[in-house]
Parts: C-alpha cells; sequence; structure tokens
C-alpha cells in the first residue's frame, strides 16, 4: 500500500517488475514482485533469499542497489532503484551493434562490478543483456542476483544456473564451477556488443550446448587484435586456462592489453563521460524499456497463498 504501481518494465520466471512511485515522497522505484507459490514449486526459496542478502550486502557504483524488502503471504517484493536508461538488451537491438569505443567502455564497467562481486565470493551466474541495465547517463547497473551464489572456502557449485547462451561448458557439463563462469559470459557479452550475434549458435538449446562446449569461437575479421586476444581468453573452455581465474583473476583481465590506456580508477569514479547517453525525458521515462511490457496495463495480480509450513522458507526477508 505504500507504492502505486506505474509501468510493467520487465517480466521473469517467478514474476514482474514494475515501475513503481511511493507515496509519501513520491520517489520512483523498481519493484520486482516474486510469486511464494511459483518459488516453492521450483524449490528456489534458497535463491530467493540470497538474492535478497547479497543486494543488502553489496554496494558498488556499476551494480543495482536495494531500497527495501518485504512479503505478504503469497509474494516477495524488492524495490530497487529505477534505472531509466533500460536494460542493454534493448539498446543493442535498437542499435544493432556498439562499436569499439562503447564496448571497451560498458566491458570496463561490467569487469569492475564482477570483479567486486568475486572479491566478495559472489558469482553472479546470470550475466545476459537481459541483466544490464544502462543508466540515464550512459553508465551500466548489473540487475537480477536470482541466480547469483556465495562461494564458500572455494567450494564448486553445482547446480545448473544461468541462460544457456551465456553459460560456461563446465556449467553446462555439471563438472562444478567457480567464479570464472561468471567471465566467460562477459567473453560472450563482449562478442554480441562488436558483432550483433552470439558466438556460439544452433537450431535448439542441444545445438547451441554442444557448440559452446566442442565447437572454437569464430571471430569476426573485422574485430580489433587486441579485443579478439581477449575474448579468446575469456571463452577458453577449460576454467583452468580461462582469462580471470585465480585469486588475481580480476587484475589479470584489467592488465590485458586491451585495456591499455584504460583508467581503472577514472573508471570506477564514473569521470569518463560515457560515449552514449539514453534519450531519457525525465525520472518517470520508460520509452526505453521494450513495449511489449510497457504496453501491457501494469497490475500486481492476485498469487495463491503456500501452505503455512512452506512460510518458513521466507523467514528474515524483509529489509527496511
Amino acid at each position: 500500500d505504500d507504492f502505486d504501481i506505474l509501468k510493467l518494465v520487465g517480466q521473469g520466471a517467478f514474476g514482474k517488475v514494475f515501475q513503481v512511485r511511493k507515496k509519501d515522497s513520491g520517489a520512483i522505484y523498481a519493484m520486482k514482485v516474486m510469486k511464494k507459490e511459483r518459488i516453492v514449486e521450483k524449490d528456489q526459496a534458497e535463491y530467493t533469499r540470497a538474492e535478497r542478502d547479497i543486494l543488502t550486502a553489496v554496494t558498488h557504483p556499476f551494480i543495482v542497489s536495494l531500497r527495501y524488502s518485504f512479503q505478504t503471504t503469497s509474494k516477495l517484493y524488492l524495490i530497487l532503484e529505477f534505472i531509466n536508461g533500460g536494460h542493454l538488451f534493448f539498446q543493442l537491438y535498437q542499435q544493432g551493434t556498439f562499436g569499439d569505443e562503447l564496448t571497451k567502455f560498458y566491458i570496463s564497467e561490467i569487469c569492475l562490478a564482477i570483479g567486486h562481486l568475486h572479491s566478495l565470493s559472489i558469482m553472479h551466474r546470470d550475466l545476459k543483456p537481459e541483466n544490464i541495465l544502462v543508466d540515464h547517463d550512459g553508465h551500466v547497473k548489473i540487475t537480477d542476483f536470482g541466480l547469483a551464489k556465495r562461494i564458500v572456502d572455494d567450494k564448486r557449485a553445482n547446480s545448473l544456473a544461468g541462460s544457456i547462451d551465456y553459460m560456461a561448458p563446465e556449467i553446462l557439463n555439471a563438472k562444478g564451477h567457480g567464479k570464472t563462469a561468471d567471465w566467460w559470459s562477459v567473453g560472450v557479452l563482449m562478442f554480441e556488443m562488436l558483432s550483433g550475434t552470439l558466438p556460439f549458435k544452433g537450431k535448439n538449446k542441444q545445438a547451441v550446448q554442444k557448440a559452446i562446449c566442442s565447437e572454437k569461437v569464430k571471430v569476426p575479421n573485422y574485430f580489433q587484435p587486441e579485443a579478439v586476444g581477449l575474448i579468446k581468453g575469456l571463452l577458453a573452455k577449460d576454467p583452468s586456462m580461462r582469462l580471470g581465474r585465480g585469486d588475481d583473476g580480476t587484475a589479470d583481465i584489467k592488465s590485458h592489453k586491451y585495456f591499455k590506456g584504460v583508467d581503472w580508477a577514472k573508471i570506477a569514479a564514473k569521470a569518463n563521460p560515457p560515449p552514449f547517453k539514453p534519450n531519457v525525458h525525465g525520472e518517470h521515462c520508460t520509452a526505453n524499456f521494450d513495449t511489449r511490457w510497457t504496453d501491457v496495463d501494469p497490475v500486481d495480480s492476485v498469487a495463491a497463498t503456500p501452505v503455512s509450513g512452506e512460510q518458513e522458507k521466507f523467514l528474515g526477508f524483509t529489509f527496511v
């Protein structure tokens, strides 16, 4: 009751994301709404709790901020800062490709965000253009920590996580995966930004999986040599050979010759003007979100309530 729903701006496996206005202050936020029944059905309660815990713990200029979290008997709510430049996939779809300068700018900011997560022993595990937002100035914000995981004592994770096109071979092969799986996804993102297409393709999921696990990446001849070197390093099939492995993985990536001339302190301080600024008209603007969402009547629909025993799985979710 504290928020007015304005627009639908996203939809996922467990619910919807709305643009909302806080009634008392008039502030604009994003509200992620997840149905408990569906979470219990898919046995994902642990992940939704992890998402809330990770967002509470992480503060970084290129990672979306959590403002509040609360729940009803049937739903979980995350109130996040509203990033009105829209999803990276929307901008990529509009522009076709990003070109060298903009790609390097985005990849630099993404590397700092992922490096920060890894320094906190957190894997994102679902990096893709749909989970990267662009703010009104043109800086990135990584969002959707629904599959993120904390690594305890450097143990490897075994669950299948992420979107298949961006998944590392070791995840698909269920061989156990660590933080380097995120760097694979960064390699896929970089390839896609420069070419407008994915590095591994197939007519169905099985064919894509086979390509990811066994095919060599074919790089277009118009890619700069330094970009080719970084992409091939990030897309090494063997995680023990991948650029970004080990305790100094982020530092190794930052010192790659592709980033020669990049002032990392300036990137972290947002001191460099972004090469692209989204067309944004005020904080309410949703023009940079897909019309298949924004044209839909924004309703937080009624949902079934899980049985009382299942409610225990969501204890401690609220954060104000």
